[in-house]
């Protein structure tokens, strides 16, 4: 296809999306699939929040809104930073998109030159480094491995800047491990941080509702002040209030950067859906007990999911602090063979026969940047889960 660009050999569909359409086209053909793979609440939208969205429907908020979101979302996410994270943000640096994705992809094509560097903790969500690689930028990898709960060490942060870094992609509870960094963790990051003062931290904070065990949640910027000048704090209602497909992510940040993300959005998206905002105004306002009870379910089933999937053979399944995700290594499945002949040589192949030979859809780890592991989402039913495991468990004990 000679006329497509060349900014899209740079990049690949994404893993997470892929894994999810298999498993639903195999559901559809019939075929007995568990999804687990698709990172999205199986909690209902709350009713408060539908009838926000049908009421504004009926006062016919239905027209082009401001590019970068209705006042009303804007002064609720400056009251949100505020009330739960101790920032202070105008109305002004707040900036809302249709989703988390834009705001990211916004914020490195507003800033990144060709050469820009951009530090990536591995394991990552799929999206960082095909964003920042549309954007004519350089992804560099700092490995947070299983020896260190998946954490990025300041030692790793410092080896991995250079003269020529724009921006660390900072994200806890981390998609795909769970893995959730405390006030004095973030504090031994944020050091290293003061000492390079060229260096700007994209923050994304979607899974700070969802932790575990008394886990105190904390963001770059509220730890350390002064980033708050070169920090963009990143937040969205997709995972805590289960409104993934209303499509609203929003930030706040210094308002030159707000400004430059707003130009491309205009020229982009435009505006996110009216209607959607005016979901998000009741929900950033309205109540919010809800998200304590749903974060017990979750922790029920982590802790389900922990259990099970150490008993598998070959498997080991670290007890991640936050999100809906686990992420095992299936390091001792290697080098074996399914019953149905298929030799196990990657975490790819072992997800691939996994779905083949069990009916289990999960993400492998080598999309995230971390090999030979596996992302599964916990966001279903126990019924689903227990299921699941069940055949992780008889999948690996049959590997000879």
């Amino acid at each position: 296809m000679g006329f497509l660009s060349d900014s899209l050999s740079r990049i690949k569909p994404s893993a997470t999306i892929a894994a999810t359409q298999k498993a639903r086209d195999l559901k559809a053909a019939g075929v007995d699939v568990i999804g687990l793979g698709a990172g999205e609440p199986d909690f209902d939208t709350p009713d408060n929040i539908k009838e926000a969205a049908i009421a504004a429907i009926r006062r016919g908020e239905t027209k082009y809104t401001a590019v970068d979101g209705i006042p009303e979302l804007k002064a609720a996410i400056a009251a949100k930073f505020k009330r739960e994270n101790g920032l202070d943000y105008k109305p002004a640096q707040c900036f809302v998109a249709p989703g988390g994705k834009p705001i990211i992809y916004n914020a490195m094509m507003a800033t990144l030159n060709p050469g820009d560097e951009v530090i990536i903790p591995a394991p990552y969500w799929v999206s960082y480094p095909d964003i920042v690689l549309l954007a004519g930028g350089t992804p560099v990898f700092a490995e947070a491995g299983m020896a260190t709960g998946f954490k990025l060490q300041p030692e790793a942060l410092e080896k991995a800047i250079t003269p020529k870094t724009k921006w660390l992609i900072f994200n806890s509870p981390s998609n795909p491990t769970g893995a959730a960094y405390t006030w004095d963790e973030l504090k031994k990051l944020t050091d290293v941080l003061v000492r390079h003062p060229h260096v700007w931290v994209l923050s994304d904070d979607m899974y700070e509702h969802l932790t575990y065990d008394g886990f105190k949640f904390a963001t770059p910027a509220e730890v350390e002040p002064k980033l708050y000048d070169r920090t963009l704090t990143m937040n969205g209602v997709s995972k805590a209030y289960s409104m993934t497909g209303w499509r609203i992510g929003y930030c706040a940040g210094p308002i030159e950067l707000i400004k430059a993300m707003t130009t491309i959005q205009s020229q982009s998206t435009s505006n996110p859906t009216s209607i959607s905002q005016w979901a998000a105004v009741e929900a950033l306002n309205g109540p919010q007990d809800f998200i304590a009870e749903r974060a017990q379910s979750f922790k029920e089933r982590r802790d389900l999911v922990v259990s099970m999937l150490n008993q598998a053979k070959g498997i080991k399944c670290p007890t991640p602090e936050g999100a809906f995700y686990v992420y095992p290594s299936c390091e001792g499945c290697l080098g074996k063979t399914t019953p149905k002949g298929k030799l196990i040589s990657t975490d790819q192949d072992f997800v691939e026969a996994l779905l083949e030979e069990e009916g289990v859809a999960v993400v492998h780890g080598e999309a995230f940047g971390l090999a030979p592991f596996f992302r599964i989402s916990y966001a279903t039913s126990t019924e689903n889960l227990v299921k699941a495991c069940e055949r992780i468990q008889r999948f690996c004990g049959n590997l000879r």
